[in-house]
């Protein structure tokens, strides 16, 4: 096996363990694409494709966690669904520039919010009460709005959905982790779903992604849990630079 092919699916399991965990996945594996001279959009739709399995993966794992929350857990992904349908048709319909115009400064959005996660986690955990959850209009519609992001691009999804549903269900961190996973997995699915008959797709890539995906979302729980979160961020960072650099120039 070529040694870039090695890389991809390497960062297939970085990516498929950093979802489970928090999110933000892709910033491991599109910007290895980028850095390897795939097409942006190639690269965007060939990665939303691989990481399907791994979400899975990842939502199996947390199941029990679910248990209490099914319902509410599919509400919520219908509006997720609908999002992610939504964001996959604007890839689709607008100009490739257009998205290589707007990935950099979603990308740089992402980091920062990278870097502000364990901030952003306590602000969560401390204002938000246990006990029933509450879905109201508003959290549907911060779903669909994600959902639509995801479909997009997805970028650190999981950390914006893990600040949307941790201030607002009235629940612990570890089931709001779980419900994540659930969403964040329907709208990569829906979107490579519609990817996978109407964009043009790498499936050698995509197969490479979604192999490193599955290992990563089954077992990078546990290895991720065991690095320092500092150090996990250093490196989500320097590939998202590297990322933003490769895109500009």
């Amino acid at each position: 096996m070529p040694w870039k092919d090695i890389a991809i699916l390497a960062a297939g399991f970085a990516a498929g363990g950093l979802n489970v965990v928090v999110g933000s996945g892709t910033l491991i594996t599109f910007p290895v694409l980028i850095g390897f001279g795939y097409p942006a959009v190639v690269a965007n739709v060939s990665n939303t494709i691989g990481l399907v399995p791994g979400s899975v993966a990842g939502a199996v794992g947390y199941r029990e966690e679910l248990s209490g929350l099914r319902r509410l857990t599919r509400e919520l992904a219908m509006a997720s669904v609908a999002g992610a349908a939504v964001g996959a048709a604007l890839l689709l319909t607008l100009p490739e520039s257009a998205f290589e115009a707007i990935v950099p400064v979603f990308i740089g959005i992402a980091l920062v919010l990278v870097v502000l996660q364990p901030r952003l986690s306590a602000w969560v955990a401390a204002r938000r009460p246990e006990g029933m959850s509450s879905r109201t209009p508003l959290l549907l519609g911060a779903v669909f709005a994600t959902g639509v992001y995801g479909g997009y691009f997805g970028a650190a999804q999981g950390i914006i959905l893990l600040g949307v549903l941790g201030a607002a269900l009235r629940v612990g961190l570890h089931e709001v982790n779980a419900v994540k996973n659930v969403l964040a997995g329907v709208a990569n699915l829906v979107a490579g779903i519609i990817f996978a008959f109407a964009a043009n797709v790498d499936w050698k890539v995509a197969l490479l992604i979604a192999t490193g995906s599955i290992l990563g979302g089954f077992l990078g729980a546990r290895i991720a849990r065991r690095l320092p979160p500092a150090a996990l961020r250093v490196v989500i960072v320097a590939v998202g630079l590297f990322a933003i650099v490769k895109l500009v120039a």
